[in-house]
């Protein structure tokens, strides 16, 4: 391997913790990832790596050479297309993460011609509702939706989604339909957390008159963990959802759910683009969220 490679794979088995998983992803024998870690070290006379039988850490001087590395392999990146304006210069891995309703509602309807206007692209698409390490995982950026935590990631606002209350009409058919909050007393909602065990904050909506946040605690008859079991739910008929709208318009249109207390509705939810703190990023990553910042707007 020459110089390039070397701390490419340094980077890829950092990201990932794993000597096994780095060779996987870049298609690489376990052995030559393995060696090219031990050859890296030799030349630079340091220890780079933590190696136990369970996973792979970075030492002091490994994070140092790491955040280094990615500077480096971005302005090497860089200057392999600065003189090319076209489009389908751009090259190499683009590793992306988002709900599965962003993937399933916005990207891919669209995304072959973004990729047609990129074609030596090699775009990886993960759509899970868990929350994967940006950096350890090796992605460029993730999409998420809601409040988003303290994080050392940079993040840009794509935008909001207008959230809706919906239920089936089967639903509305045997428990009929609320007229207002206080009536929610004797309905079902389908409780969402991102985690079985966690605690639902119950039925959310913005109090027309006040203007404030307000909930009301609803039993817990069914808890979900995954936003297409959560919808499914709601199409079966097993109570109430607060979602989205851009997740449940097709299903309003053809009548397979129904709106509810339009007039208490939960927040709009922030849409933001997380990505790595980085001098300057790839211009694949630059040309990808140009492309979600038009999405969303449209």
């Amino acid at each position: 391997m020459d110089q390039l490679q070397l701390m490419q794979v340094f980077m890829r088995v950092a990201e990932m913790a794993s000597f096994t998983q780095a060779a996987t992803s870049m298609g690489l024998p376990k052995a030559s990832v393995s060696e090219s870690g031990q050859k890296l070290e030799q030349q630079l006379g340091t220890r780079l790596l933590h190696r136990t039988t369970r996973r792979v850490q970075l030492t002091q001087d490994g994070g140092a050479y790491y955040e280094r590395c990615k500077d480096l392999l971005a302005d090497f990146e860089e200057a392999q297309t600065m003189f090319s304006a076209k489009p389908e210069s751009l090259r190499g891995r683009l590793r992306v993460d988002m709900s599965s309703g962003i993937a399933q509602n916005i990207v891919l309807p669209q995304l072959a011609q973004f990729t047609a206007l990129h074609p030596m692209l090699e775009i990886e698409l993960g759509s899970t509702d868990r929350k994967v390490d940006v950096v350890r995982e090796g992605y460029d950026c993730v999409i998420r939706v809601g409040t988003l935590s303290d994080s050392s990631l940079i993040a840009k606002p794509l935008g909001q989604f207008v959230m809706r209350n919906c239920a089936s009409p089967a639903y509305v058919a045997q428990y009929g339909t609320p007229q207002s909050v206080t009536e929610l007393a004797t309905h079902r909602l389908i409780h969402y957390v991102p985690s079985l065990g966690g605690t639902s904050s119950g039925f959310e909506y913005i109090d027309s008159a006040s203007g404030q946040l307000l909930n009301i605690a609803m039993a817990r008859g069914l808890t979900v963990n995954n936003t297409d079991a959560y919808l499914a739910a709601c199409l079966h008929g097993l109570g109430i959802i607060q979602v989205p709208e851009i997740g449940v318009r097709e299903h309003l249109a053809r009548g397979e759910l129904v709106e509810i207390l339009p007039h208490a509705c939960a927040p709009a939810m922030p849409v933001n683009l997380l990505y790595p703190h980085r001098r300057q990023l790839a211009r694949r990553l630059q040309v990808f969220i140009a492309w979600m910042e038009q999405l969303m707007l449209q």
